[in-house]
């Protein structure tokens, strides 16, 4: 076993066109000042690091590098969640999900594919030369409409939707496995990839490829009431990447999992500041570990109640408190007896 690493701070829901959220220099330092050891970065905002540049050289990667390093902190992993969503998109979601693409790739969703696909690409290069093992995204989705179906699939739609979606994939995660980096998808409600069952089927169809790796959050599967600790028995060796953040399902004879289209405050289901959901986080860091997990405990903030920055300074306690500082021995080493194969085989009378 070994101590998980952090606490990381995941910065996309803190950027923002304010000091110290404007720069990667002074959110670093403020992330730090209160209680960070590591961050991941987002990269689509070229305020914190141009993704393509720092895929072709590692000059600038190093400057990267030393700017977070400056401050006291790590680089912990990429993201390219955003990125990942557009490798993969129904059309009934072409419109909304045409802003997470530059405005010269939209209305135009092959464009966009590719735009995306040489994105992750670039991202599997730039975490090479940041030094990064892992990186995180979204799987996309071209089935997600289908989810709950009314009036019911046709036979094979499932089938040939993940064929499809494996043949985008396939391309991005031999490019991963040639930068020695693990693609972690995050298991996430509105992606194909939503929970283990549908992550098989995608393993499955991408013939287990070993970078086809997960991201595990345990508020996706509060929110799904599907059972979180299980999860990780099942999937604990392609487990690389722990976002540690909080959530609450409170069912109601009104409503339940799908929340009654109401905003996130008044739906059943919602996501917390840690410690103020309904996530056992003992029980998550105390699996983790006895898996012994390698990859760093990161926050990730998304709370419809308290302020981030709150949040933030609350959750690198809350994270500090929960890694477990794994022990070096057996608690009953005071009561050994030594080595001696003679004792042992008249003890079991042989």
């Amino acid at each position: 076993m070994r101590t998980m690493k952090g606490p990381g701070i995941f910065l996309a829901q803190f950027i923002g066109d304010t000091a110290p959220f404007n720069s990667l220099e002074a959110i670093c330092k403020w992330a730090k000042a209160i209680g960070f050891e590591g961050v991941q970065i987002p990269t689509t905002d070229s305020r914190f690091i141009d993704l393509q540049q720092a895929a072709e050289s590692k000059t600038y990667a190093d400057e990267i590098k030393g700017i977070v390093n400056e401050a006291g902190l790590q680089i912990t992993e990429l993201s390219t969640h955003l990125q990942g969503q557009l490798v993969a998109v129904h059309p009934t979601y072409d419109k909304l999900f045409d802003g997470f693409a530059p405005e010269a790739y939209r209305n135009n969703p092959q464009a966009r594919t590719e735009w995306a696909v040489q994105q992750l690409k670039y991202a599997a290069k730039a975490s090479q030369n940041l030094g990064l093992n892992a990186s995180a995204t979204f799987s996309g989705a071209l089935l997600w409409p289908m989810v709950y179906p009314w009036p019911q699939r046709p036979a094979g739609l499932v089938e040939t939707g993940f064929k499809e979606l494996a043949n985008r994939w396939l391309p991005i995660l031999n490019a991963y496995d040639e930068e020695g980096v693990d693609l972690c998808y995050e298991i996430h409600p509105g992606e194909d990839l939503h929970d283990g069952i549908s992550y098989e089927m995608f393993l499955k169809e991408v013939n287990n490829h070993p970078r086809a790796c997960l991201l595990y959050d345990p508020s996706h599967f509060v929110l799904q009431c599907l059972d979180y600790l299980a999860y990780i028995d099942h999937y604990h060796e392609r487990i690389k990447m722990f976002h540690v953040k909080d959530a609450e399902f409170n069912p109601t004879g009104k409503q339940g999992v799908y929340g009654g289209y109401q905003g996130w405050v008044d739906r059943a289901g919602r996501f917390r500041s840690l410690g103020d959901g309904q996530v056992d986080f003992k029980a998550v860091f105390s699996k983790l570990t006895a898996y012994d997990f390698a990859g760093w405990a990161v926050m990730e903030w998304e709370c419809a109640l308290k302020h981030p920055e709150d949040g933030a300074r609350e959750g690198a306690e809350f994270i500090k408190n929960h890694i477990i500082h794994v022990t070096d021995k057996a608690f009953d080493d005071f009561a050994a007896s030594g080595t001696d194969e003679a004792l042992n085989r008249t003890l079991l009378g042989i």
